[in-house]
């Protein structure tokens, strides 16, 4: 409440965030806000790169039509690691439940995993981002709108940088190809997608951690978090059971 007030926003006109009327854009509140983002922590040196993307996918036909976007790693910061899987800066919408994705779509979730060891190292690491893979059972049109395909999210402070994502398609036939981060792509009965997020950049220099009194601390031993809260429509199912 208030902490803009003595701030001053200069946006030129014709920019990138002051388009003229006929310029080409697209993606503005799920992709170019989060680079803005990465942009003005760098600049304040206030954290690592989160990974940078909404990961935006979508496949349909004449008769349906299916849109998600898909969590990665955040950031890591000082006294703090970045948190593996979660979406960051824009939103955190809650991703369909795979048995209601399965039902509904023509597709089969092969894979939901965090991506170990996406993250960047560091004195404070990066979170993991995530794998997911999805059999398509007859064809459809993918599209993909993403980011961090090419250039990483940025450590900060000595920490390292978070792996890019990957956008893969293996055809029934054995064929695997990079579709790149922006493609629309007609797809064929048995193919598979598999979306690979980028991890979040590490924090200061890889070494020993220390508490809040200056002894050392270990390290935590893995990225990825320990454990996980159950939650989506089978634990609710659960509890209605359970409650009954």
């Amino acid at each position: 409440q208030g902490c803009l007030a003595p701030v001053k926003v200069i946006i030129p006109k014709g920019s990138l965030l002051a388009p003229s009327d006929t310029a080409a854009v697209v993606g503005g509140n799920v992709l170019t806000s989060q680079r803005l983002v990465d942009v003005v922590f760098k600049a304040f040196q206030a954290c690592a790169a989160s990974q940078g993307c909404m990961n935006n996918i979508t496949f349909g036909d004449e008769v349906v039509g299916y849109y998600e976007t898909v969590a990665g790693g955040a950031g890591a910061g000082p006294r703090w690691h970045g948190r593996s899987g979660v979406h960051s800066h824009m939103t955190n919408t809650r991703i369909t439940d795979p048995e209601i994705l399965e039902r509904r779509y023509p597709v089969v979730l092969k894979q939901f995993a965090l991506r170990a060891g996406s993250g960047g190292d560091g004195e404070w690491h990066g979170g993991d981002g995530v794998v997911r893979e999805m059999l398509f059972r007859r064809p459809v049109t993918l599209s993909v709108l993403t980011e961090r395909r090419a250039f990483q999210p940025y450590g900060l402070k000595g920490g390292e940088a978070g792996a890019c994502g990957r956008n893969l398609l293996k055809r029934s036939d054995g064929r695997v190809v990079n579709i790149g981060a922006k493609a629309s792509i007609d797809i064929q009965q048995g193919d598979c997608f598999e979306l690979r997020t980028p991890g979040g950049g590490g924090f200061g220099a890889a070494g020993q951690l220390e508490t809040d009194n200056g002894e050392p601390a270990a390290k935590r031993p893995c990225r990825a978090q320990s454990h996980f809260t159950a939650r989506g429509s089978v634990e609710q199912y659960r509890l209605l059971q359970e409650s009954a």
